[in-house]
């Protein structure tokens, strides 16, 4: 009876606490999503949940554009940015960020024969490079790209058709999504998954909010204490670690 009434009770305090509003764009699986239902689904919605209940209160998501997340968290419209965001010193300029939960860093889709082999093969007149727009791979492109055509488009899908169709040599973006595009399309392109540039994806907040960040800080201290992070990986990205391990690159988490 004394269990029941605890549960009773913490249910209630949880249920009444503020809700935990998330900001991420649902369409980056399969860390960001929404399932057959419509309900959001992903790597990143199930840490956000994990992350409520080590604070004790409920989340909301709102899915939004990448590039709308940090005004909507500058706004107030939402507390936290979960959306496979790496955090750059540009954006350390206007918004906190929390303690780095996952690694990762910038490589290449290219054309299956394509004589590309490093990033330094791309700053060459001619060479075509597909970009997704507002990410970190864009700025980088945009900076160290000089000589190159760079094609800022809107979607993954988009980038990847390019270099499938031959319209473009490059699609710069991250090794998770590089390698889902290169086992898509193996036929036509190849996957260069060794990082030319180390990122670290961390969770945003508005600035001064403090108390939140320590918050955060230490629920993803306790869930990497745990085992949370390899239940992640073995619901997620089971496939996607047993690629990595067979290849010799190391693994995200």
């Amino acid at each position: 009876m004394r269990t029941i009434l605890f549960l009773f009770l913490l249910v209630a305090v949880v249920s009444g606490a503020e809700p935990l509003r998330i900001g991420m764009d649902m369409s980056y699986p399969p860390f960001e999503m929404r399932n057959p239902q419509g309900e959001p689904a992903g790597v990143s919605v199930d840490l956000a949940r994990m992350i409520g209940e080590k604070l004790g209160r409920p989340v909301e998501f709102q899915n939004l554009p990448f590039e709308g997340l940090i005004p909507s968290l500058k706004t107030g419209r939402v507390d936290l940015v979960l959306s496979s965001m790496t955090a750059t010193a540009e954006r350390a300029t206007t918004v906190d960020f929390s303690d780095p939960y996952l690694k990762t860093g910038l490589c290449l889709l290219v054309g299956k024969d394509s004589g590309i082999n490093s990033a330094a093969d791309l700053n060459q007149a001619g060479k075509r490079v597909a970009v997704v727009k507002a990410t970190t791979g864009h700025l980088w492109a945009m900076k160290e790209l000089t000589q190159a055509k760079v094609f800022v488009l809107g979607t993954e899908a988009a980038c990847a058709l390019e270099v499938t169709q031959g319209k473009a040599d490059a699609f710069i973006y991250d090794q998770l999504s590089t390698l889902r595009n290169w086992q898509r399309q193996p036929d036509t392109t190849r996957a260069l998954l060794k990082p030319f540039k180390e990122e670290s994806w961390a969770i945003a907040l508005r600035k001064g909010n403090d108390e939140l960040r320590a918050q955060v800080n230490q629920a993803l201290a306790d869930l990497r204490k745990g085992d949370a992070f390899r239940q992640l990986t073995e619901k997620w990205l089971k496939e996607q670690k047993a690629a990595f391990d067979k290849l010799g690159v190391p693994f995200v988490f």
